[in-house]
């Protein structure tokens, strides 16, 4: 009664503690009261566990050749216990192997059911006693699940003390490292020329403090607004250090390194940056015909870049996108797509061979 279907996973094998069940792989299904394996083929071939007879569950890793498991410690079974496939078991708890994955949902799920209880508010019709519910079951407690129950407790008691601590670890760390960027920013001046302490000193200096999340502005156009604001805010800095130009990819790696914890997805970072320019934003969006994406200043001057590719390769007679990139300081895919460009238009050529893709002056442009 008032029980329902809370996740589904097909491709799941059974296991008799550590033996394999001599049964064929199935579907395991986690409803509100009980936990179910299922044959494929026959269904009436089924096997359900009260979740209220489940002591804990752990998780198993994958190995080589092996599936990932979740492993369910049971009280012992009670005297009323309907027949079933196994009349007794030398173990007392059994595995679920998921042979087609889906095993991190159905472990989330099954530790929300077990945390809820909702099968206390809408009990099965035949409940199934624990073995906290009878003097028979105080007695059982005093043996191997009393010991279990325990051990459990231990575990949970010891895991709430780690996440205390790590929290108030955490906290520390921050102030830390927001200490160690302003006295570092306070001495920019004398490290300008170690590469490697200002890039630590940007890192450190790099971290939001609030994070726009779909938890805390929802879904959809006001959250992308809301992020596109947010990341007009912190690019402006690393973009101007830059030449006014970042690879979208590039974007995303600094954006989320500075989100810390609140990582943004792939996609939620294409549609803020669309909207940079309806919210006249310093910055664009911009997609090259090779597809390229990258970020850029309003103020990036497209004649700038090709004069720059022009000059640099006229100086040098010819260049390779590795050569530009290091003679600018750029991504070397930055870098071929600037020569791309003063290519498209005219003021350079290519000698595509073996020895790969080189850029040379257009003479005929020049000359005429």
């Amino acid at each position: 009664m008032n029980e329902t279907l809370v996740i589904q996973q097909r491709g799941v094998k059974l296991y008799d503690g550590e033996d394999k069940a001599k049964l064929d792989v199935g579907i395991a299904l986690l409803s509100t009261h009980q936990l179910i394996w299922r044959d494929l083929k026959n269904h009436e071939c089924c096997i359900a566990i009260p979740l209220s007879q489940i002591i804990y569950f752990e998780e198993q890793a994958a190995g080589i050749g092996k599936s990932a498991k979740i492993v369910v410690h049971l009280h012992a079974s009670p005297a009323n216990k309907e027949p079933g496939p196994y009349q007794q078991s030398k173990f007392s708890y059994f595995k679920l192997s998921f042979k087609e994955h889906g095993q991190i949902e159905f472990f989330r799920r099954l530790t929300e059911e077990l945390s809820q209880k909702r099968w206390e508010s809408t009990p099965m019709s035949q409940p199934i006693p624990t073995a906290t519910n009878s003097q028979t079951g105080r007695t059982r407690a005093v043996g191997i699940v009393g010991i279990e129950r325990k051990i459990e407790e231990r575990r949970k008691e010891t895991e709430k003390i780690s996440q205390s601590k790590l929290m108030v670890k955490a906290k520390e760390m921050v102030e830390l490292s927001r200490s160690i960027a302003n006295k570092i920013k306070d001495k920019q001046g004398d490290i300008t020329e170690d590469e490697t302490i200002r890039f630590k000193s940007y890192l450190l200096s790099m971290g939001i403090a609030n994070p726009v999340t779909r938890e805390t502005h929802g879904s959809g156009t006001h959250y992308h607004l809301q992020l596109a604001k947010q990341l007009g805010d912190i690019l402006l800095a690393p973009l101007e250090e830059r030449g006014g130009m970042m690879a979208l990819t590039e974007v995303y790696c600094l954006v989320n390194r500075a989100r810390g914890m609140e990582l943004l997805s792939p996609e939620d970072l294409v549609n803020a940056c669309k909207m940079f320019e309806s919210l006249k934003q310093p910055l664009r969006l911009r997609i090259f015909d090779s597809g390229v994406m990258v970020v850029q200043l309003q103020s990036h001057s497209e004649e700038e870049m090709i004069s720059s590719a022009l000059d640099n390769v006229t100086d040098k007679g010819s260049l390779t996108a590795e050569e530009f990139a290091k003679l600018l300081g750029l991504s070397v895919l930055l870098s071929k797509e600037r020569l791309l460009l003063a290519e498209k238009m005219g003021h350079l050529c290519r000698d595509d061979s073996v020895e790969g893709l080189r850029f040379y002056p257009n003479l005929f442009n020049s000359q005429a």
